[in-house]
């Protein structure tokens, strides 16, 4: 009799055993693959990096032709690793589901990958060890060519003198007028903040300030919209959409952000680069200093678009 049990705890190799049916696939297996990185959905994990273990078996079709000891004829561990490390990377996610998923997704865009089974691991978090596991085959939605990037946007910041200039509808027209995605970004309002004694803490505050200013700036013109998250940037961006961004969640969540406690430009600096911005223009406000390539600008507040 199979040992049901025993198939749902064991190594995912097992389970890909287990499964096999009457096609009969080569295997290749990441045992044990120990991390540690920042991620939950508890705002307790946040801040605080776990260890986390990868189990992964990738099933690939036998070779057509012989193997002939040439690596660049088999499916190479290091895909596996880096697959992993590249979802880590992308950004601080919630769920282990969405970085199995996203694991998974990486490593079926290589052709020989046929079916993969991710098992993930908390290991900090109570007294065992609390996981997901996750089957993927090259039918899912996730496997695909990668999508053509659009134009690239315009990220503008405005200080609260441009926000609230009596033209500024006009402004915005001008600037809509040149074609590229825009996106908008602000600082804090001039009323008084709450302060912290936890960095963390004021670090939070201080965004969500510049948060509350986002939405008084979408409010000057109904064609403006706050999004917080990458995918309503995107969306936005394909769709000619003027975005207002609200900083929170992509800087809370990202793994390499802007350094905790930066101004309102360096976190419009930021974002400019993560999006592949064309420009950066400060209107009203000092541009922050220049750390590569991208065009930045600074121009009073009569003279933007």
């Amino acid at each position: 009799m199979t040992d049901t049990i025993s198939e749902a705890f064991d190594h995912p190799e097992v389970r890909a055993q287990a499964l096999s049916g009457t096609d009969l696939r080569d295997r290749i297996s990441l045992r044990d693959y120990l991390t540690e990185v920042d991620i939950g959905a508890f705002q307790a994990e946040r801040g605080h990096s776990q260890r986390l273990r990868f189990n992964v078996v990738v099933e690939v079709l036998p070779a057509s032709a012989p193997v002939a000891d040439d690596v660049d004829r088999i499916l190479s561990y290091d895909l596996v690793a880096e697959s992993i490390e590249a979802a880590l990377a992308e950004e601080r996610l919630n769920l282990l589901e969405t970085l199995a998923e996203r694991v998974a997704a990486l490593i079926l865009r290589a052709p020989m990958a046929e079916r993969v089974f991710v098992r993930i691991e908390k290991l900090d978090r109570g007294t065992g060890a609390l996981g997901v596991e996750i089957m993927r085959d090259r039918s899912g939605p996730e496997v695909g060519e990668a999508a053509v990037p659009g134009p690239a946007p315009r990220v503008i910041f405005l200080s609260n003198a441009a926000m609230a200039a009596p033209d500024f509808c006009a402004r915005l027209d001008a600037a809509l007028d040149q074609g590229a995605p825009l996106i908008l970004t602000c600082g804090m309002a001039e009323a008084e903040v709450p302060r912290s004694s936890s960095a963390l803490a004021q670090w939070r505050i201080d965004l969500l300030a510049i948060e509350q200013n986002a939405w008084v700036l979408a409010g000057r013109d109904r064609r403006c919209v706050v999004v917080n998250t990458r995918t309503e940037l995107d969306w936005g961006m394909k769709h000619a959409q003027t975005c207002v961004w609200a900083p929170s969640k992509l800087v809370l969540d990202a793994v390499h952000g802007p350094a905790r406690g930066a101004s309102a430009q360096d976190l419009s600096l930021w974002l400019a680069g993560e999006l592949g911005a064309s420009e950066l223009l400060c209107v009203g406000a000092q541009a922050p200093a220049a750390a590569g390539p991208l065009p930045i600008r600074s121009l009073p507040v009569e003279g933007w678009a």
